[in-house]
């Protein structure tokens, strides 16, 4: 490789130059010198996010009726619902804003590591139970731990309070078809007359002979 000899002024550019771009870069870093730290002492000192901010989702279980909106709007299936209808005797409460539970809900499930975050969930829910929140700290080393239930039930409780409502219902319309058998057996009973009622028949007169003509009176 021959050696290259560079012209004076060229030298002279090059040196004007490489100066120069130190003096840019370093003048932001005196600037930054004199004014106070922002730097955050994490995880002692956490930055504040803003109101709609979009992190992991949360359910609440006491208003949520079942209604399974959240699940049909979400566009990668990352919600997972079981309901099973009550039965009418079956007092199930209300939510926060007054509506009417009429569903066990059995399961719900969110699976965080399949959710988008497009927050496309929580706008159809009537009651408002289910939202993002500003929780962003749940890493964890097993895919399946990003796997959240909001639901009391577990699969051996929730198979069994599954019998037991389908029990309680075949009970009820045994009991229904039993009062309806009844209703229409006293229904045609009192369609037909009464067991001792006999006929009603012409009463003849105390005296047949009282009213006729006596043939020798007008003789």
């Amino acid at each position: 490789m021959a050696y290259q000899h560079y012209k004076p002024s060229t030298y002279v550019h090059t040196v004007i130059n490489t100066v120069k771009t130190i003096l840019t870069g370093m003048r932001l870093t005196f600037q930054r010198m004199f004014h106070p730290a922002i730097t955050l002492q994490y995880p002692l000192e956490k930055m504040d996010l803003p109101e709609r901010s979009r992190m992991r989702l949360f359910m609440k279980y006491e208003d949520c009726i079942g209604c399974n909106q959240c699940a049909n709007a979400c566009p990668v299936d990352c919600i997972d619902i079981e309901t099973i209808k009550a039965n009418k005797d079956e007092d199930l409460g209300i939510t926060s804003t007054g509506r009417p539970k009429k569903l066990w809900l059995l399961k719900f499930k969110i699976d965080m590591a399949k959710c988008c975050y497009c927050a496309l969930c929580t706008y159809p829910c009537p009651t408002d139970c289910i939202y993002m929140t500003t929780e962003y700290e749940f890493s964890v080393y097993h895919r399946e731990n990003l796997n959240y239930s909001f639901s009391p039930f577990t699969d051996e409780s929730a198979a069994a309070k599954k019998a037991e409502v389908q029990k309680r219902a075949a009970e009820l319309k045994a009991e229904k078809a039993i009062a309806d058998e009844a209703a229409e057996e006293a229904k045609a009973a009192s369609e037909q007359p009464g067991a001792g009622e006999s006929e009603q028949t012409e009463t003849p007169p105390e005296n047949p002979g009282q009213d006729l003509p006596n043939p020798e009176a007008g003789a």
